[in-house]
């Protein structure tokens, strides 16, 4: 039985989700970009806005010098993974293997859901409509037997609609393409292609002997030769759903004061640190996550130097996080600690190291907050440094 994957394309995600927000930037050039800084890249182009010459990576001055009326939206991480999650919300409700590349992409395996869904393009229309019941977006819909026809097929539909690829034709639906669609030819490969050999359709380059295809793309050639005949056997890989104990802060009033923000910092630690006793779990890594006024985030992790729950042990690695990652001069909204690969605490006591006095004493204290924790909720009580 051959493949059926259906793969689902929201061009511009993060632009469009805003615009569900803002209905007065629809029809408009708009590009995402850090605000303030005109040395800032695009992160994100309208189709308006790429009309005008104005795309991905673009420095900031350059995209408004091409197009005056361009509107500059900073990054809203939290209202696009709020979509993202909504959009994940429908995928899964057709089949347990999706996959999320990419926010406002997704590929969906439908193989053997005919009974449930009926062929993939009459699941491709279902799925479309409640994506549009779900977030009021137009997707347009590839459907292939394969990752990398069904992506193509989305993308080279003009507007929002379903483009079904019949198996046995992945080939012909290629060949009339332009060389850079084939996933691997970047701009060289593709300039290469062009002034070296004088090919710029993928038919072409799939009639290329395997001896020019590795002068090109060396040790790829035949992938790349596979992908110019429409052939992928890449499978769609659900995301793992990895344990993770961790916490968060939104700041009421943007925040600068070091002293304030590792309060804060402590707080989280402690939090976790708490949960992480309740589940008797002794956590191997943990990752910092900084967002700025200006929506720029900054993430760093850390290899936890020994096996512990208590708090004063996770938190002196965060602290030293902390300033790896604030290094920019601008006040922080949010922050995020997140601990896992956890591993269970052995119950072999120590024969040689036997604990100090004051660590003893330190223990027996966290045991007793904890004690109060359980009885009045877990923010009855918590260490001053965190208050």
């Amino acid at each position: 039985m051959s493949r059926q994957i259906i793969h689902i394309h929201i061009s511009s995600f993060a632009i469009a989700v805003e615009r569900l927000i803002r209905p007065e930037l629809r029809d408009r050039p708009v590009a995402l970009a850090p605000p303030r800084s005109e040395r800032a890249l695009v992160l994100s182009a309208s189709p308006e806005a790429r009309k005008e010459g104005v795309f991905k990576g673009m420095p900031l001055w350059k995209a408004r010098k091409r197009c005056p009326a361009l509107t500059v939206l900073p990054p809203n991480p939290t209202v696009t993974e709020k979509a993202c999650r909504a959009l994940g919300d429908v995928a899964a409700r057709y089949t347990p293997l999706w996959e999320a590349p990419r926010p406002g992409r997704i590929y969906l395996d439908v193989t053997g859901t005919e009974r449930l869904w009926g062929r993939a393009r009459d699941a491709a229309r279902l799925l479309r409509r409640d994506v549009k019941d779900c977030l009021p977006l137009s997707p347009t819909v590839g459907v292939a037997c394969n990752k990398m026809v069904s992506s193509i097929a989305s993308r080279v539909l003009p507007g929002g609609g379903i483009l079904d690829v019949e198996h046995g034709r992945e080939a012909p639906f290629m060949a009339p393409l332009r060389v850079g669609m084939v996933p691997g030819i970047g701009h060289v490969r593709r300039k290469v292609l062009l002034e070296e050999l004088n090919i710029f359709r993928v038919r072409q380059l799939a009639l290329l002997d395997m001896g020019s295809m590795k002068l090109v793309f060396g040790g790829e050639a035949l992938v790349i030769h596979q992908r110019a005949l429409g052939i992928d056997p890449t499978p769609v890989c659900p995301a793992l759903a990895k344990p993770v104990v961790g916490d968060e802060i939104v700041f009421p009033e943007d925040e600068n004061d070091d002293g304030k923000l590792l309060a804060a910092l402590y707080g989280l630690v402690e939090r976790c640190a708490h949960r992480l006793r309740t589940r008797n779990l002794f956590p191997r890594k943990a990752d910092l996550l900084v967002r700025y006024a200006d929506q720029m985030e900054t993430r760093r992790r850390v290899n936890l130097p020994r096996l512990s729950f208590w708090d004063a042990d996770l938190y002196g690695p965060l602290e030293t996080l902390f300033f790896k990652a604030c290094t920019r001069r601008v006040r922080v909204r949010f922050m995020r600690v997140r601990f896992w690969d956890f591993t269970r605490p052995s119950g072999q006591l120590s024969l040689f190291h036997a604990p100090s006095p004051a660590r003893e004493k330190q223990v027996r204290a966290v045991q007793a907050m904890d004690r109060i924790r359980r009885r009045y909720g877990e923010e009855s009580i918590r260490y001053g440094k965190a208050a």
